[in-house]
């Protein structure tokens, strides 16, 4: 008897568990619902309940090589969250091919959520005594229990309540931080002044969080010892030997810019700020306290229970190939590592292992090399080695505690497009080798099998904002040992650090790193919290690759940047060889090219750049949807001006100092040749300066014994627009002088405050400076020493335009009166002398 085929395909279906798709001429379809049961057969009548079911369906589906799948699978995720309590692993068994890929998105018109978190319910209102809650929390906290994992309670160091992230509680409010006071790298600890906080000696599991340089570090307390107004504190280790004996970076000592910034977090003392809440490992419990707008009986709190929501990964022989993601929402992860091993980054959140300062400098590929490190890589919510023709559009990562998505190794003609990636923790996209655990960081990476390299990796038409907002080294996006890459028309902005870093090794040794493009970008609104950071910055070889019309702009100011000045909107680093920088869109000339190697072409970048590079760069006329999800720019942070600073050469008065060198080193540090003003033995050097910091070392190693101030940044401005005018275009001449304010701190505190009202109680100061032409006024200040500097139109005297700014104006002499309380003469001025003036050499 002959049995009719479908009758036979049915029963075919039955026996194996999967779906098949009789209509052979389009796609096969499996269907995923957070209400479906993996007891369903995959329709979108009876969906499954997991992709990680969808997925074993195809992947018998393409082991049989079933006739459905000819055209291809379109796995659809209907709306709502789907909870994962575990990983989805793509595997090489799930390939699909160019004729016939899989297809993984959500339904129609539809928006699924693939969730690493988990819901904190029933939350009360505190009302018995818990010791260690500040007085002024008391009434106003909120209690839970924190749920089960596997049977388990869990740990989690992030909290997002109605789709914000919660603050872990931490002992100063808002973004204020205070500074260490010393560091001890032979015995490994730390002095900080007293915390305002009783029985933290008693604490369990507080955190130091630290910034150093061009990263942050989190170190788990060991002992807390309270001496009067100073605490010791020592660490846990591995991290405690890591981040003493690491020389870069470290904790930051400077009278000048000030010590280190810190916080103290995870304890129930700290929870007094509206929006910060605590966990209670030892009882289990979470705590709370609201935004006055939040009602917790309503609102949905998320805790991440999972590292990575999502894992393809294959082989090095088998690679996975032929699978795309299509307006998906990944969101809620964790990282724990911080938790258990501390964090101390090296840069770009890659966390060290090892690392320590050699005794005698020098490696075969680097002479005068004096660190070593080893690094690992940071967790990722998405992350992929050794896969192919994977592509992720239209999707959103978002609520991510490090990295968002991270391509590895072996990973080629991969594409990023028009997704966004908002509120991540660390970078936003990750791509390429940063050292394997096992090399050395500053070694060039040349894998024997060409397969091992990630290559062609397109990223496009992407919205990245606040990423980095915990690992405040991270980066928009970075790239390491990488060749063929294409970062084009993305916008990144509110990012801690960098935009884009492409580049790793700290070598112009010609590496894998080859034909890489970063081109028509647009970033703003970077270096949030940590400088020696640009727009693009670059290290090592990477022949043939071109950074060209991107659009950056408007970096913030730190408030507690090492060194205030050294930040770039272009910034190739050690190493950076056989690159071209051209036709880039930036405010100024604010670049840095630091030790770099040959073959390095730059050509048409600044200000004059064309403004169709600025219109055309970032996203795409048809990804401009994305901005809605824009995070507006911190109304509480400045942008930075590209300033003029003065740097001070105090030298031994009876030895001249050699002119020739200091000229040679303003010659390489592209200061101008008129920037040099003396008074007796101090050389003052008055400039906009591309990086003070190297300037600042270079003089040091030329003058050893040489007394070097800077002075950063002016608190007193006047300049035209004082005067209702366009600000000048004129040639100016500058006259500088300099003073001292007088030792009394309470008068000190008085003058700063006639200059910072000036222009509203005495008009007619501004009024005289504008009768009398002068372009500009700066004073600055270190320590007590004043500088002041008055720019006039070139060709004009300051003898013949002073007498103009009292001129039927009798208040500002009253001013000028009142201001000798304040000032008295630097050391070495006669008597009675105050104000001396530096001649320009």
């Amino acid at each position: 008897m002959k049995i009719p085929f479908i009758k036979i395909l049915v029963a075919f279906c039955s026996v194996f568990f999967v779906f098949c798709f009789v209509s052979f001429g389009q796609r096969a379809e499996i269907w995923v619902s957070p209400t479906g049961s993996e007891l369903n057969d995959g329709t979108k009548e009876k969906p499954l309940a997991s992709l990680n079911m969808a997925l074993r369906k195809v992947r018998e589906l393409r082991r049989l090589s079933d006739r459905s799948i000819e055209q291809g699978v379109h796995i659809y995720l209907k709306s709502g969250i789907h909870s994962l309590n575990e990983t989805v692993f793509v595997r090489p068994e799930d390939s699909g091919t160019s004729t016939s890929p899989t297809i993984i998105s959500s339904a129609p018109d539809e928006k699924a959520i693939l969730s690493g978190g988990i819901a904190i319910k029933h939350w009360r209102k505190l009302t018995e005594k818990v010791i260690g809650l500040p007085k002024e929390a008391v009434g106003k906290v909120w209690i839970a229990d924190v749920p089960t994992l596997a049977g388990r309670s869990f740990e989690f160091r992030q909290l997002w309540v109605n789709n914000q992230k919660a603050i872990r509680a931490k002992d100063t409010p808002n973004s204020k931080m205070n500074r260490i006071l010393s560091w001890n790298r032979k015995e490994e600890y730390c002095w900080i002044p007293t915390p305002k906080f009783e029985g933290i000696e008693k604490e369990f599991e507080v955190e130091l969080f630290i910034h150093q340089w061009w990263e942050v570090a989190n170190l788990r307390i060991k002992n807390i010892e309270i001496h009067g107004d100073s605490t010791k504190l020592t660490f846990h280790q591995p991290e405690s030997r890591i981040q003493s004996e690491h020389p870069w970076p470290a904790p930051w000592i400077s009278a000048e810019t000030g010590n280190s910034a810190y916080y103290l977090t995870n304890s129930i003392g700290f929870l007094n700020e509206a929006g910060e809440w605590f966990l209670d490992r030892k009882a289990n419990k979470i705590y709370y306290l609201p935004l006055p707008h939040e009602n917790m009986q309503e609102a949905t709190a998320i805790a991440p229970a999972l590292e990575t929501l999502l894992k393809i990964e294959g082989t090095i022989d088998n690679p996975i190939s032929n699978i795309f993601f299509q307006n998906l929402s990944f969101q809620h992860s964790t990282w724990l590592r911080p938790s258990t091993y501390g964090h101390v980054p090296h840069q770009a959140g890659m966390y060290m292992l090892d690392a320590y300062k050699l005794k005698i400098a020098g490696t075969p590929d680097k002479k005068t090399l004096e660190n070593q490190a080893w690094v690992g890589r940071p967790a990722a919510a998405l992350q992929s080695s050794f896969s192919n023709h994977i592509s992720f559009e239209n999707c959103s990562f978002e609520h991510l505690a490090s990295t968002g998505l991270d391509f590895h190794k072996g990973v080629s003609e991969n594409s990023v497009k028009g997704n966004l990636f908002k509120d991540i923790g660390g970078t936003g996209i990750q791509v390429g080798v940063f050292s394997d655990e096992a090399t050395e960081i500053h070694l060039p990476y040349n894998p024997s099998d060409s397969r091992e390299i990630t290559s062609n990796i397109h990223i496009s038409n992407n919205l990245i904002t606040d990423v980095s907002n915990e690992d405040w080294g991270c980066v928009g996006i970075g790239a390491g040992f990488v060749r063929g890459l294409n970062i084009e028309h993305n916008e990144i902005n509110n990012v801690s650090y960098s935009g884009i870093s492409m580049g790793w090794g700290w070598t112009p040794t010609v590496n894998v790193m080859k034909n890489n493009r970063v081109i028509a970008n647009k970033i703003h609104h970077y270096g949030k919290h940590n400088y020696d950071c640009a727009g693009i910055y670059t290290l090592s070889a990477q022949p043939n690759s071109l950074i060209s019309e991107n659009y950056i702009d408007s970096i913030y100011k730190a408030p507690y940047a090492h060194i205030p000045n050294h930040w770039f909107y272009l910034y190739t680093d050690e190493g950076s060889s056989f690159m071209t920088i051209k036709n880039n869109w930036t405010p100024s000339e604010k670049y840095l090219q630091n030790a770099n190697g040959p073959g390095n072409t730059w050509e048409n970048n600044g200000s004059s750049v064309a403004d169709s590079v600025k219109h055309k760069a970032g996203l795409q006329k048809s990804f401009q949807q994305l901005q809605k999800s824009n995070v507006s720019a911190d109304k509480n942070w400045l942008i930075n001006k590209e300033k003029p600073v003065v740097l001070e050469l105090i030298v031994d008065a009876k030895q001249p100092i050699d002119l020739q060198t200091l000229r040679a080193i303003m010659l390489k540090s592209k200061v101008r040749k008129e920037a040099l003003f003396q008074w007796q033995n101090h050389y003052i050097i008055f400039d906009k300066v591309q990086d003070l910091f190297l300037l600042r070392e270079r003089l040091k190693t030329a003058f050893p014994t040489a007394k070097i101030k800077t002075y950063d940044d002016y608190f007193y401005e006047f300049n035209r627009e004082n005067c209702g005018e366009k600000p000048s275009k004129k040639e100016q001449t500058h006259i500088l002088l300099t003073a001292n304010l007088v030792a009394d701190t309470t008068l000190q505190r008085e003058y700063l405050n006639y200059h910072a009202n000036q222009f509203k109680d005495w008009k007619e100061v501004s009024k005289g400076f504008c009768n009398a032409d002068f372009q500009q006024l700066l004073i600055y200040k270190n320590g007590r020493q004043l500088m002041l500097i008055i720019s006039i139109p070139k060709g004009e005297s300051l003898d013949k335009l002073n007498p103009k700014t009292t001129e039927n104006n009798p208040r500002v002499n009253d001013w000028n009166t009142l201001m000798q309380k304040y000032q008295e003469g630097i050391e070495g001025t006669k008597k009675g002398e105050t104000w001396v003036f530096l001649k320009e050499i």
